[in-house]
């Protein structure tokens, strides 16, 4: 089977955030033609992360939680339990994707989730990431490197998000922010992890799946 159709699917639970972007990395830095992409799905310790642009006056109070400088775009975005971030490390040159073709499917992945709820979900063409309301859900921040991408989004299901207070989310002084468990508090939250893992998989064209709980499976 083409290497170009298989991907590897890590679910790996509550993670630090620095060991796991130095670990994207990596990857990235060490791939060859012959690597096979790899989705990962994973929450994170609580963390505030500036993208490349990011300005230091969006960060109002941070406080007790740590702040990162990350290299992926947009700016200053929170992360912590309750929030599910997926990963991809996708050859896009391979897949003959472009930046802007998987930030629309990022996007159109986290619209059709949310719609299996019964929500009314949309993406913005001036500020990426999916609203509800305009309210945001999901925020993107994606990284290309020698052609290959890395981190991804973070869909906002069952979290404290007092911590958004504290900056200017994605750079928007008074953006409101919202989560799956306001919008719908019967929602099986348990099942949006597969549902997302399972439309990325079909929207990127994968046909063969490893799937692993590790990191070195």
């Amino acid at each position: 089977m083409p290497v170009a159709d298989q991907v590897i699917a890590r679910v790996l639970g509550l993670q630090p955030y620095e060991p796991t972007w130095r670990r994207m990395q990596t990857l990235t830095a060490e791939r060859g033609p012959d690597t096979l992409d790899e989705i990962w799905l994973l929450e994170h310790e609580p963390v505030f992360t500036q993208g490349q642009a990011g300005k230091a006056e969006h960060l109002l109070n941070p406080g007790d939680i740590p702040v990162i400088q990350a290299d992926r775009g947009g700016q200053v975005t929170y992360h912590g339990p309750g929030q599910l971030l997926a990963y991809l490390m996708v050859d896009l040159r391979r897949r003959k994707l472009g930046v802007r073709d998987m930030v629309n499917l990022m996007e159109a992945t986290v619209v059709r989730v949310l719609a299996d709820f019964d929500i009314q979900a949309y993406p913005k063409p001036d500020a990426p990431g999916v609203y509800v309301d305009e309210a945001k859900i999901c925020s993107l921040g994606l990284r290309v490197r020698r052609g290959c991408s890395f981190h991804g989004l973070a869909l906002n299901l069952n979290m404290d998000l007092a911590p958004f207070l504290r900056i200017n989310p994605c750079g928007y002084s008074g953006l409101q922010m919202t989560q799956l468990s306001m919008l719908r508090p019967d929602a099986d939250i348990e099942s949006v992890p597969e549902r997302l893992l399972n439309y990325l998989i079909e929207q990127i064209g994968y046909t063969s799946v490893s799937r692993t709980t590790s990191w070195n499976d």
